[in-house]
């Protein structure tokens, strides 16, 4: 994260607050501001309460994505995201041991600037962490994400989705009476971040997936009181234990959906050790922000276009914008129905985020959801280009059914009449460049 953090402000690209902020509201109120003008990174240097500057908005930009899994030319994220899980599969050694450090800094849970986002948010709380655990039984690693409620120096509260490998992980532990291990990186390798995103077969490990991204092994060293292997770049180390057959009081906390999630009963995550490297950045993330969207709907995409360009031909691309509860496909056409088969292998590709799944021509900017929903609505009808599949269960954890059902919608050109949808364009407007013609115009624009 720090030689990503020098790249970034090497380019220009990295923002930065001097003014004191307050960690409760304000820090998230300027970094959501930011968010509708810029894809810009911003970092607080002077945060109320802790010495550790506060970093938000890193992964904003499809672009910056693009870079971390090393995407070249018109390669797109899903094919090059494909190809890297195929490749971790096959690494041995995804890991290089070295030392601890020996300026390691030891602290507590309130030196950190642990951040309160929105109104009702039932205390601070850790969103950007990274979870490292072990399978008990395999020892197979696992990264993944989970919020986390900062209750004191000694606690932390935790929400672990039934379907995630860190609650399976936690059943195994506890059906044996002991506390589930488990570290939480802050401020992780950019590689780390996205494999984190990134669901996996059971079998599978996400330190080889970002031992991949990066282009050789990532560098481990021993925890200080848990028995795991802890990156050694991550800026900030939160060790300890989830406790067995013990449950407390978690929330509200608004999440990504952008409602709250009620006080629930949740896992107890026992801190044993926190720690951090000399001049450590702090990580934070809003929940449902564009910083949480665009990985997850970027390692989501890339899921579904494994799974349809397994069934389908002409699959050129696939996204999740602008939230992971839609799917948009690019395709080649090449037949009469090509858009409807799509649809159906997009359709089981993921159950639980393809609520939402448009077919649109090579001609679409899949990125770009006025293009789409344009293409939607000139190409064709809106009765026979749509498909309705009612009760299809969503969410494992929507007790209410909101999220059942599918809508499907053919937004392509009609078979055999292509001519007619050509699109018009202007020559040259590619080329210019504005302030050719108005001095200044990209300064004064916001």
């Amino acid at each position: 994260m720090r030689h990503y953090l020098s790249r970034l402000r090497a380019r220009g690209e990295l923002l930065t607050v001097t003014r004191e902020v307050d960690p409760r509201h304000e820090v998230a109120a300027v970094a959501r501001q930011l968010q509708q003008k810029t894809t810009r990174p911003v970092l607080f240097e002077n945060v109320r309460g802790s010495r550790l500057p506060v970093l938000l908005n890193v992964y904003t930009d499809h672009d910056r994505l693009r870079e971390i899994i090393r995407c070249e030319g018109d390669e797109t994220f899903c094919a090059r995201l494909t190809r890297e899980i195929s490749l971790a599969a096959q690494l041995d050694t995804p890991v290089e041991r070295v030392a601890p450090p020996a300026d390691w800094i030891t602290g507590k849970l309130s030196d950190l600037p642990v951040l309160t986002h929105h109104e009702r948010d039932g205390a601070p709380y850790i969103t950007a962490g990274v979870f490292l655990a072990k399978d008990p039984d395999t020892g197979r690693g696992n990264l993944s994400f989970h919020r986390s409620m900062v209750v004191s120096d000694d606690e932390l509260r935790i929400r672990l989705g039934s379907s995630h490998d860190l609650a399976q992980f936690q059943l195994r532990a506890e059906a044996r009476g002991e506390a589930l291990e488990a570290v939480i990186l802050l401020g992780a390798d950019p590689e780390i971040f996205m494999s984190a995103c990134v669901s996996l077969p059971p079998d599978a490990d996400e330190l080889a997936l970002a031992a991949t991204m990066r282009g050789g092994p990532i560098a481990v060293r021993p925890a200080f009181t848990v028995d795991l292997e802890v990156p050694v770049s991550a800026e900030i180390v939160i060790e300890g234990r989830i406790l067995p057959n013990v449950k407390r009081p978690e929330g509200p906390f608004g999440e990504f959906m952008g409602y709250y999630v009620e006080v629930g009963d949740n896992h107890v995550f026992e801190v044993t050790h926190v720690g951090w490297r000399p001049g450590a950045v702090y990580q934070g993330l809003i929940c449902g922000s564009d910083e949480d969207l665009r990985p997850l709907e970027a390692a989501t995409a890339a899921r579904i276009y494994k799974a349809i360009t397994g069934q389908v031909r002409g699959v050129l691309d696939v996204s999740c914008r602008p939230t992971v509860m839609n799917t948009v496909i690019k395709l080649d056409k090449q037949y009469e129905g090509h858009a409807r088969h799509a649809l159906l292998a997009a359709l089981g590709s993921h159950l639980d985020y393809n609520k939402l799944v448009i077919v649109v021509d090579k001609d679409v900017d899949i990125y770009n959801m006025d293009e789409v929903i344009w293409a939607f609505l000139t190409r064709g009808r809106a009765d026979t280009r749509t498909m309705v599949l009612h009760d299809v269960p969503g969410f494992y954890r929507d007790a209410h059914k909101d999220h059942w059902g599918r809508l499907a919608l053919d937004a392509t050109k009609p078979w055999g009449r292509e001519a007619e949808f050509e699109r018009k364009s202007i020559p040259g407007v590619e080329q210019i460049v504005l302030d050719d013609y108005l001095p200044h115009f990209s300064r004064t624009e916001p």
